[in-house]
Formats: C-alpha cells, structure tokens, sequence
C-alpha cells in the first residue's frame, strides 16, 4: 500500500470490503473507478478509459461518470447482474485534515434497487435468503425492498427450491459461505440470479416486530440472515418492511417451472415476454400494485374451495353491477402505487412529486369506500371498512406541498404560501428584492439617460448595473463602482444595490434551507403513516383483481365455474382464452370435456395443427382460472379441484445443462409420473416421439398403463401412435377421442372439433402442404407414403397367412406327437422337426428351395 498515494490507499481499503461490486469514489462533481473496476466499466459502459498517476511506477487505470447523471449508469450495471458501492465524501473538505474521510453509504445490488427502469410496475422484485438445515429441509425468507413485503416458509427438498426461485423470479439470493456449491451451481445455471453472502442469522432486537409472527426457529434464523443483509448493504431506514408472514405451498395448487413455461402463465416460450400468456389475458388491473397482486394469484392458485368462492362472490357481484364498476376503475385509475411510494419514503429518496401522487391516491378512498358500500356485499363491505383515507395526513399535504413542485427537493419551490411564517417572510423578501431591483433598473435609465442600461444577475459577481461602452461616457454619477469589464460593456455595482443585494441573497438562501427543513419534518410525519398506507394499499390491489376479472368475465362472456368433490370434470363449449383473444374476430370452435370415474384418461388422436395441444392447455387454463377465483370460458364449468398440473407439450431441449430434446421429455415425464396424485391434472403431448418408432411406442404405452393402474390422475395424452387406440379395449378407465379433420378437394381442412372414437389417419403429408413445402416434394412423398402403405399391407398378408399356415401345421403335428409322449428322445426330435417346420417363411421360397427342406423334413421323420 506504501507504494501509492494517501488517496489511492484510501481507495483500496474501502474496494476491499467490497470486492465483488464496483466502487464510486466521489472525487469533486465525479464517481471515479480505478485498477480493475475501471477497465471492466470502461467496456460495459462503454465510457472513455483513462489513467492518472497514483504514486507507484506506472498510472493507474481510470474512468468515471458525473455524479449528477450517474443514477443512469449504475443502472446498467444493475440490469447486467452486477452490484455497485457508493462511496461518498462524509464530511466537509474545508475543515479535512489531509485526505477528506469517505465511507460506502450504500450498496446497490439487482435485489435492492428502489427505481429505475430496471423496475417493472407490475412485477414484484424479491431478494430471498436461503438456510439448509438438515435431511433436504431448506427455509426461504424474501422481501420486496421496493413494497415492503416480506415472506418465508420452509421447503422439503432442492427442487422445491428451485421452484420457488422460478415462481418468485428472485433477483438476487443470500446465502451462508458453507451453503451446497452444488445446488448454488444449479441455481446459477438454471436462473439469472446474483449469489450474495451473509453468515450472520443472530437475533437482533431491532428485527423483533418482523419475525414475531415466525414461530419456527429455522425460518426466524432465514429472516434475519436476510435482514442483516439488508442493514448492512442498505445502511439506511428500513421502516417500510413489514413483518415476514408465513405461508405452506400445501394450501395452493402446484405448477413446476416446466408446466408453467409449457402453459404459458406468466411469460411466453418464444418472445420470453407477457403477450400471448394467461397473465397477459387476465390482466385488466387498474393499478400497478393490482398487477403485481395478479400475477401471485396466478402463481398460486387456491386449494380452499371456501376460498375460492368467495372471491367468485365478490367477481359475480361486480360483474352484475355495471356502473358502480365502471365508476370504481376511474377511481382507481387514479391511485399511485402506494406501495412502493412508501418504500421510497422510508428509503430517504422520496421527493415533492411523489407526496404530490401520495395525496391524489388518498384523495380517491373516500369514493371508494362509498363504492364498496353501495355493492351491498359482506366481502366488499369488509374491504371498505377496512380501507383508510389518512386523512390528517392528506390534509397536511395539501396545505404543504404546491400541486407541481420540482424534482429536486433542495432548490426551493416546493412549499406553499401560508403554510410556515418564517418561510413566507424570506419569500416576500425575495419577491420585494426583487421588484426593488426592477424599479431601480427603470430610475437608473431615466437619471443617465441610457434607455439600454440593465440590471443583471450571476452566482459569482451577483447583482450588477450592465452599460454598453458606447454609453460608459454617459455616466457622471461617483456612485458607480466599476466591477468587471466585457469585451462590449462594463459593469458597475451601486452602494444602494450592494445592500439590497445582500438582503435578497440572504433571504433566498435562507428560504431554500427551511423548505429542505420543512421538506424533511413533512417526509418524517408521513413515515408514521406507513404501515396504515400499505394496509389500503392491500384492499386496494385485491378490489383492483377483482374488478378487473368481473370486467373480463364479462367482455369475453365467461362463466363462473362449479366445484365438485366427485371427481367429475365437465366442461360445455370450453375455449382456449388466450387463443381466443388473439384470433379476435375470428370464430372460435369452443370443444366439451367429460370425465369422471369410469374416464379418468383421455387418449387423443388427430392430424397435427389440428387442435390437439390447445384443446388440452385449454383445461388446465380453465382449471387454473377457476382455482384463481375468475370466471372461466366455457358455457358451463363443473370441476374438481386439482392439487397439482403437470404438462409435457411441445419439444424443447436444454442445451445449457447438456441435456436432448427427449431427456428433457422424460424428465418432465418422470416428475408427474413420481409427484401426481389421483387429485391431479396431467397433460402429455406426443410422450415418446424424440426415439425410434417403437421405443417411443412402448414408453408411451407403458406411461399411460402405469398412470391408469398407479395414480389414477385425470390425463389427457395426445399421440399420434394410433396403435395405441387399442388400449380403450384394456385399460377400464381410458376412453379415445379425436379432433376431426376432413379432405376437401384434394385438401385437408381443419375442423377442430373433438370428438370420441379414435382417428386412423395422421395427414402428415397434407400439413406439410399447407406449409407450402415444393410441389415436387410433397408427390415425391405421396409416392413413398403408397409405397410404404403397399408393403406395409403385403407384410401384414403373409404374417397372416404364415399364422393360418404355422397353425395348421401344428394342429397336425401334434396329432403325431401324441404317441409317443412318454418317449422323451423320440419326443425331443419331433419337437426339432416342428420348430424348424414354424421357421419357415413359405412366400419366399422358389420351388426348389421347397422341395429340398422337404426332403429334410422327411429325412428327419425317417
């Protein structure tokens, strides 16, 4: 350390608690980067890489951002997965002794970002803490630091693990230096998550109130490595957090990360965006927090049939009551996200524009209570009550804050006339100072006679009298003192507006120092109003989900569903709602599904693009969309509720974990088949298709025997193995259907209709057609398809006949065998001769050939 500078040093020992996050040094108006922060910044900033000398041989690389711009690189360093230190200057350089002291006040990472672009309205942005304790038990604690809500629960193996890390899309996972390499490893190559450290889980009195209602030690130890992390990175208030509450994955369906990406939920397969997905379809929120509230409840569906109807009562309620909906999403279209305003509260960096958004939001309850009222139902009668108008608070923002303030909150023009005596002094100060000035400007041109005299002001000299220098001769008054000299004018300054000037100065800047005073007490007042904001903020996201489903249900004339415990599943005129909605004006060819305990399976066959996998997908959406409490689309809707899904649809492989096509296929396979319960919905797609022909056939058969005879789960198999049809003969529980297609012309033409019985014909060769696939190729393969289907035929004629023959032939060898059965040698030999008898394939023998075996025959029977 000797070698460098007291600066550079200074720079090194606070880069070595932070080693794996960029370090910005403030150094004047700029963050600096030196040694290897500064060339991996250069390049993923792409700012100019320069050095300086820092007192060893050669000059340390270098490169910086201005400090008042800087919000827009760290976030680019954020979005790229890394984390960055702030290091300021604490305290002041006029009164430092040697190198003025700096300390890291925060530390930014991509689970602890508070805004930016980086932040998506309606997503939730976790940081989660992860403990193993003993025999596959892990306990997971995360909090949103941007909303304040915080969640923990335990797990009872590593791809529950996983799962949820999925589910939750957790930026960023806290971990002890001792925790599994092999399950971080796993964590890293499936998700794009940050891994951060934290040894410490220790009580500390100040996390009390957050895990009181913990009452597992391994979930209160998860807690606090998590909150200790976050005092010591975030070094500021962490008021907003509320306190962690427990749930069990027991109480919600279950949907792995395979059959939520096969099903579309939350995020497409091919654009890895919202279009095109069930939450993309559902969403008719009002608010960012009830679009964040959403996409839990589709992560989550409800287990509670209580449960779900009474969110289905309160759907069907406003759904019937077109006006006061109406008239509740205006209101709530006027609602901010409070949750995340009172983080920012909390976090210190709320400004003016935000208590302004703050005051609009409150201002709306009152109305929405009223609404809630009107609705005349328990379940809404009960949000209203609950809901809170703070309106002391609304009241002192109003007579604080003016309707448009600035951004910055240390410049002044943020407090309103007659809120603060003090304040309104120094402002009459300011204005009169002001048009003193103006009046003096005009006395001073009637006095010289110099009609372009002016009176002008700059932060450096201050105020000024300007004359031109072809009027400087004009001047004959000793009171004007020259100041400063332009190229084109001088300036001059009087003893009148010398002392006018300090009393303006002073009371501007006195103004500005108690509006930022005002400024900081009024954010303090709404801090204590924290956790009632986030109550409302609550009520108002869930009326926000409901509203939006009641105004779905009815633009898409949806259905509320029934449930049932007898394992029936039955849907009329069911439709895919996503497809639905994107061939908009198109008509949609809804389809029925019956099942119950004599057809727990269904096997289905068709040609491809048919319908098949929508037709499936479409009864897990509708089972999900129920068990979510929205209406679902179908003419009528009688179901069970499942406890889990599993899908295996399309082909996909996973090139990241080394894995084909077909592995994947059967490790989707193998988790239905080891996890589903005779509660479950399954759903495979052409299980088998990624081997040979009759590899694939005999795993097909066999998954589908051992989920009929060993699970018992409702399943839909979709194949085009029509071979395996004949299973409706053996398995009591599986019934085939098909989706209907027929030739027109020479054409293949989609129906898109279910219906029972199997199809005995694939149309490969028309699909490929439609495609527009050359002419020539596709005669090319109609003539191999005749070919095929020839031979295929002539091989099935002379297996039959062979049988017919071999038959024949043993019914008169037997009748030989019979006399001499207790002559065991005698025995052995006719057993030869009628073995090799059966291995012959009579149609591919000329006629010499024949007579020479029988000669052998003969011979032997001799």
């Amino acid at each position: 350390m000797s070698q460098f500078t007291p600066m550079i040093q200074q720079y090194l020992r606070v880069k070595a608690d932070y080693l794996d996050a960029f370090l910005f040094f403030r150094l004047g108006d700029f963050y600096e980067m030196f040694f290897e922060d500064a060339i991996k910044a250069s390049q993923e900033l792409e700012i100019t890489l320069t050095s300086r000398d820092g007192g060893a041989e050669e000059k340390i690389p270098m490169c910086g951002v201005p400090y008042h711009s800087a919000s827009g690189y760290i976030e680019q360093l954020i979005q790229k997965g890394y984390k960055v230190a702030i290091c300021e200057q604490t305290e002041d350089p006029k009164q430092a002794k040697g190198v003025v002291k700096r300390e890291v006040v925060q530390l930014i990472t991509p689970g602890t970002v508070m805004e930016g672009k980086g932040l998506i309205d309606k997503e939730n942005n976790y940081i989660m803490s992860i403990s193993f304790f003993k025999e596959s038990l892990y306990g997971i604690a995360y909090t949103d630091l941007t909303t304040g809500e915080s969640r923990a629960t335990l797990l009872n193996s590593s791809e529950e693990l996983l799962n949820e890390i999925a589910t939750l899309g957790s930026k960023e996972l806290v971990v002890d230096h001792d925790f599994d390499k092999g399950v971080i490893k796993r964590i890293q190559t499936l998700y794009n998550a940050v891994i951060s450290f934290e040894d410490n889980d220790e009580f500390n009195l100040s996390f009390q109130t957050l895990v009181d209602e913990l009452h597992n030690d391994e979930l209160k130890r998860t807690a606090q490595r998590l909150l200790q992390y976050l005092t010591k990175t975030q070094k500021r208030s962490l008021d907003h957090l509320q306190p962690f509450s427990t749930y069990e994955l027991a109480r919600y369906m279950k949907i792995d990360y395979y059959s939520k990406r096969n099903l579309e939920l939350t995020e497409s397969i091919r654009g890895k965006n919202h279009k095109g997905t069930l939450l993309w379809l559902l969403d008719e929120t009002a608010t960012a927090m009830g679009g964040r509230l959403l996409k839990q409840w589709i992560d989550r569906p409800l287990m509670s049939k209580m449960d779900i109807n009474k969110r289905l009562d309160l759907v069907e309620i406003l759904k019937d009551s077109y006006f006061i909906r109406q008239e509740l999403r205006e209101m709530l279209k006027g609602v901010y996200d409070l949750e995340r305003l009172t983080g920012r509260v909390a976090f210190g960096n709320a400004n003016a524009r935000d208590f302004i958004q703050l005051k609009k939001s409150l201002l709306q309850i009152p109305n929405i209570i009223d609404l809630t009222q009107q609705l005349k139902h328990e379940h809404a009668k009960e949000i209203g009550d609950k809901l809170d108008p703070c309106k002391d608070l609304t009241d002192l923002l109003e007579e604080s804050i003016i309707d448009n303030p600035p951004l910055s909150v240390k410049e002044g023009g943020i407090i309103k006339d007659g809120f603060h005596d003090e304040l309104d002094r120094y402002k009459d100060a300011r204005r009169n100072g002001k048009q003193w000035i103006a009046e003096l400007e005009k006395e001073e041109r009637e006095k010289t006679g110099i009609r372009s005299l002016k009176i002008g002001y700059n932060r450096i000299f201050g105020y000024y009298i300007e004359v031109t220098r072809a009027n400087v001769h004009l001047l004959k008054d000793e009171r004007y003192e020259r100041k400063q000299t332009l190229a084109n004018s001088e300036r001059y300054i009087t003893p009148e507006l010398k002392e006018k000037e300090a009393l303006i100065l002073q009371a501007e800047e006195k103004s500005i120092e108690l509006e930022y005073e005002l400024f900081l007490k009024i954010r303090e007042f709404v801090k204590t109003y924290i956790k009632r904001i986030q109550q409302t903020a609550k009520l108002i996201s869930e009326l926000d989900v409901y509203q939006g489903f009641a105004t779905l249900s009815e633009s898409r004339h949806y259905t509320r569903p029934l449930f049932n415990s007898n394992r029936l599943l039955h849907l009329e005129e069911g439709r895919h709602p996503v497809v639905e909605k994107v061939m908009d004006s198109q008509e949609y060819v809804p389809n029925d599904c019956a099942m119950d305990e004599s057809r727990e399976m269904l096997l289905i066959t068709g040609p491809n693009m048919s319908g098949k996998s929508t037709y499936m997908r479409q009864i897990a959406l509708i089972s999900i969309m129920a068990q979510i409490g929205c209406f679902v689309p179908a003419k009528h809707a009688d179901i069970p509720i499942f406890d889990q899904i599993f899908t295996r649809i399309g082909a996909a492989d996973d090139l990241i974990s080394g894995q084909s096509t077909f592995m994947v296929e059967m490790l989707e396979a193998k988790n239905a088949i080891m996890n589903a319960t005779d509660q479950s919905l399954i759903l495979f797609d052409e299980i088998g298709r990624g081997t040979s022909t009759y590899d694939g056939m005999a795993l097909a058969q066999a998954i589908i025997e051992y989920i009929h005879d060993h699970i018992g789960a409702k399943t839909l198999f979709s194949t085009h193995y029509h071979e395996l049809t004949v299973l409706e003969d053996k398995l009591a529980q599986l019934k085939n259907i098909h989706v209907s297609a027929m030739e027109q012309n020479g054409k293949l033409v989609f129906l898109h209709k279910v219906k029972n019985g199997a199809t005995d014909k694939s149309y490969g060769i028309h699909v490929a057609e439609l495609a527009e696939l050359p002419k020539e190729l596709i005669l090319r393969a109609n003539e191999i398809l005749s070919e095929l289907e020839n031979t295929n035929n002539i091989q099935k004629k002379v297996e039959a006949s062979q049988k017919d023959e071999n038959s024949n032939l043993s019914e008169q060898l037997a009748f030989f065998e019979q006399p001499v059965v207790e002559d065991q040698k005698m025995k052995k030999s006719y057993q030869k001769v009628i073995d090799k008898v059966l291995s012959i394939n009579i149609l591919e023998l000329n006629p010499m050939q024949a007579m020479n075996i029988l000669y052998e025959i003969q011979k032997d029977l001799k």
